[in-house]
């Protein structure tokens, strides 16, 4: 079973190519042209264990909204169809990061129906020249494009650098816990025996 995706996407405001292996070293090859947004797209790579290739081309003039989103929309959609039938997956996943004084957790369900708690409360602020409440609309992007349930926490933290990067590691830690596959899984795991 190959379970890799390949998406492109055009619109007015972005065009962006994505490749995914769900089984893969993580390898990544990532351009957004959003330095701290690039930063954070690394850790699900290498923490997650998957093969990345993002490239992205947005209305930067304008501002980074609609390349954090659509990026996130399309990763999304890289992979609900890397997963495909989610035949013997595991389907949840879990992942608690610290980073330095931060810790951040993330639990998800790739159940076919998405839906987003997010406990991290991100002032309006900057780090660089990337606006923090992004992240929140790349989750909320990719969480409607994958299918799936994720609940995102921050136990606490002071640095907004650290923060950030403990969420996305413990995205990749519960993508990676997901997505494998079980062989004690027959057909999905679900008691209805179907996952949407």
């Amino acid at each position: 079973m190959t379970r890799t995706a390949s998406i492109d996407r055009t619109t007015k405001e972005t065009a962006i190519q994505i490749s995914l292996a769900l089984d893969g070293s993580g390898r990544h090859e990532i351009a957004t042209g959003v330095a701290f947004f690039d930063h954070m797209l690394t850790q699900i790579a290498r923490h997650g264990f998957f093969d990345l290739t993002i490239a992205a081309k947005g209305d930067l003039d304008v501002d980074a909204h609609h390349t954090v989103e659509d990026v996130g929309i399309c990763l999304g959609e890289a992979f609900k169809q890397a997963l495909g039938d989610k035949t013997g997956i595991r389907r949840y996943g879990r992942g608690t990061m610290p980073m330095h004084e931060a810790l951040a957790s993330v639990v998800l369900d790739f159940s076919g129906r998405p839906f987003l708690v997010w406990h991290v409360d991100l002032p309006k602020v900057q780090v660089g020249s990337f606006d923090l409440e992004l992240v929140q609309e790349f989750f909320t992007a990719f969480c409607n494009h994958a299918g799936a349930n994720l609940h995102v926490n921050l136990a606490y933290g002071d640095n907004l650098h650290h923060i950030v990067e403990a969420v996305f590691k413990a995205l990749a830690r519960a993508l990676d816990e997901a997505t494998q596959l079980d062989p004690r899984i027959q057909g999905v795991l679900s008691s209805k025996g179907a996952l949407e």
